[in-house]
Order: C-alpha cells, then sequence, then structure tokens
C-alpha cells in the first residue's frame, strides 16, 4: 500500500482528500504547512506528495523547492485554487520548480486518483 503526504493549510481540503486515498487503499499522512511537511517527509518517506501551492509559514512553492533538493526523487502533485496571480500561474511555477502534476481547485475524484496512479506507476482499473 503507497504512502501519500497531504500538505494543505486547509482541513477540509486534507479530510477530503485523506477519505478519498484511503477510500481506494492508500495510506494517508497530513500536515498543515510546508515546514511540518518536510519534517514528516524527513521522518517517513512517502511514495508521493501533493501539495497546495499558498500556505502561511511554508508555501508549496518554496516546499517543493526544497523537497527537490533534499529528495531528487520524490513525486509531488501541486495543487491550487487561486491567489492573487490566478491558479495556472501558481501551477506552472510549480511545475518549472519540479512538481510532477498540476491539479486546480476544485477537482475532481477521478481526476485526483488519475495523477496519483500515474505518478505511482498504477494501472488504472477500468471501470467500464
Amino acid at each position: 500500500m503507497a504512502l501519500i503526504l497531504i500538505i494543505d493549510d486547509d482541513f477540509r481540503i486534507r479530510e477530503v482528500l485523506q477519505q478519498i486515498l484511503e477510500h481506494a487503499g492508500y495510506e494517508v499522512m497530513e500536515a498543515s504547512d510546508g515546514k511540518e511537511g518536510i519534517s514528516l517527509y524527513r521522518e517517513r518517506q512517502a511514495d508521493l506528495i501533493i501539495t497546495d501551492i499558498i500556505m502561511p509559514r511554508k508555501e508549496g512553492l518554496e516546499t517543493i523547492v526544497d523537497l527537490r533538493v533534499e529528495f531528487p526523487g520524490v513525486k509531488i502533485i501541486a495543487i491550487s485554487g487561486g491567489g492573487r496571480l490566478g491558479p495556472e500561474t501558481y501551477l506552472e511555477l510549480a511545475e518549472s520548480f519540479g512538481a510532477n502534476r498540476l491539479l486546480t481547485k476544485p477537482f475532481g475524484h477521478e481526476e485526483l486518483l488519475e495523477a496519483v496512479q500515474d505518478l505511482l506507476g498504477e494501472v488504472t482499473p477500468d471501470n467500464g
């Protein structure tokens, strides 16, 4: 069972993502900002990290850069719902800093699970 670390300052977002991922069979850890997330990742390296971009204390872009420096092979999905520049700008920056996949909030369960399965090299089950 793959371990996924969710980093987001919004408790409700973390809770929904955790429910979706656990229902799909993943183990989940949570952090409320990049500082806590990196600390958790150092203790127990997850197979995949999902990080928000706009957060207090340590935001997502800085988190992605720091993770890439310390753990070059880490798989990262960056998520964002906006901010002053709009989600596309933040997500483009996240990709240039090393995020493997990008999701604009709000996104659907299927979109999330497809991105996770793709990065973990899992075969997507045929629901048809």
